[in-house]
């Protein structure tokens, strides 16, 4: 985690090409969620009042390689223009005769927002000729887009790995996520409680196995909770539950009591009839019957499972304890976003779909951070190498 950032470096006077996370969702060519940009103006403005000469660049959608104006970041020039309160100007191209011709007349304290990296393919390709053409626009690589850092593309990796510039650096969103959740897991306070949800213990192996070697208590709730239940004996009906993973969930019980964790399963399940806002649904204890599946944890489970994070020091929480989108299956959801919300502890989201849900519930100004990443949150949880992390300068 030992990383330099953007105070770590000189960038008066420097052009400081700075990877920002734009990808932000749009509806008829309005951006209806303001989120990453907000996340990136600290940097921005810091670089800005230094007197840098800030060059923004991002990815949006998938263009698939090939210039699309519906996938322009056109819109995102106007809106950070308005937010700033100052003029961005906006580059036409990635690295062409536009692009060139902006970055050059950019002055101290001045910002342009180059065109969507992925209208050429190789960015994603992390080719290196294109990696040098972005080089030729700074003095100070500035990676401040932790959602992408888990890949290894031009603009978050090759960039500095292929030694184009000297000074790769972090901006203060990513150094954030890394003091925060890096802390979390090297150095947590105890209780250190982890909860985790979703769909699929095949998504989340390598986290699970991570976690086991450094939480208290682990919490398992989702549909990935069913699995472990299968692998306890207990009937998962028509739930969804991943049979060929039923092995690997005896082993992580096996790993977890070995490891002196306690592991929280589901004790009681909101089951429905079928997959559907509307269908009958009730609460059972122990086994799930034939053609029920269930679709939310029961009322014991969400007193247990917030008990325990009303007794942790640290918690990490990442995926949903039920259908959240429906409103009848986000009972166990919401009783698990209340208690980190009430909760006296360290309190991380790891992006994705709980990021989602605190910020849906109103909870979001109660958690101590929210990642802004969702794969790159997993690859961290699991303690994998992040590319984009990877390739900035060591602090002495």
């Amino acid at each position: 985690m030992n990383k330099k950032t953007i105070k770590d470096v000189a960038v008066k006077g420097k052009k400081c090409l700075v990877r920002v996370d734009f990808n932000v969702p749009m509806a008829d060519g309005v951006i209806t969620d303001l989120n990453r940009i907000n996340g990136a103006i600290p940097t921005i403005k810091y670089l800005v009042d230094q007197g840098a000469k800030v060059i923004l660049c991002s990815h949006m959608g998938r263009p698939k390689g090939e210039f699309n104006m519906k996938y322009t970041l056109r819109p995102v020039a106007e809106k950070l223009e308005e937010m700033l309160g100052q003029k961005v100007i906006f580059a036409t191209d990635v690295i062409g005769p536009d692009a060139k011709a902006k970055v050059a007349a950019c002055g101290e304290g001045e910002i342009v927002l180059l065109e969507n990296l992925r209208f050429h393919k190789e960015e994603e390709k992390n080719d290196e000729a294109f990696c040098k053409a972005l080089a030729a626009f700074c003095d100070v690589y500035v990676n401040d887009a932790f959602g992408t850092a888990h890949r290894a593309h031009a603009s978050t990796a090759g960039i500095a790995q292929y030694g184009f510039v000297k000074d790769a650096v972090a901006g203060f969103l990513i150094g954030r996520e890394l003091d925060v959740m890096g802390g979390a897991l090297e150095n947590p306070a105890r209780p250190f409680v982890a909860i985790l949800g979703g769909a699929k213990v095949s998504d989340k192996i390598g986290v699970i196995n991570n976690l086991l070697e450094k939480v208290d208590t682990l919490i398992i709730g989702g549909a990935m909770a069913y699995t472990f239940n299968a692998a306890k004996g207990i009937k998962t009906g028509n739930s969804l539950c991943e049979i060929d993973k039923v092995e690997l969930a005896k082993q992580l019980i096996a790993k977890a009591a070995a490891k002196k964790v306690n592991l929280l399963l589901p004790v009681d399940t909101v089951v429905a009839d079928e997959f559907d806002a509307d269908a009958n649904s009730m609460v059972v204890e122990g086994d799930i019957p034939d053609g029920w599946q269930g679709l939310d944890i029961g009322p014991k489970t969400c007193k247990i499972f917030a008990d325990a994070v009303l007794s942790a020091k640290t918690v990490i929480w990442n995926g949903p304890m039920g259908v959240f989108e429906m409103e009848k299956f986000a009972v166990g959801t919401k009783a698990v976003a209340k208690a980190l919300a009430d909760s006296q502890a360290v309190t991380i989201i790891g992006g994705g779909d709980s990021a989602a849900a605190v910020k849906q519930l109103g909870y979001a100004d109660n958690m101590t951070h929210i990642s802004t990443g969702g794969g790159a949150s997993l690859e961290f949880l699991e303690g994998l190498e992040l590319p984009g992390v990877a390739c900035l300068n060591d602090k002495a």
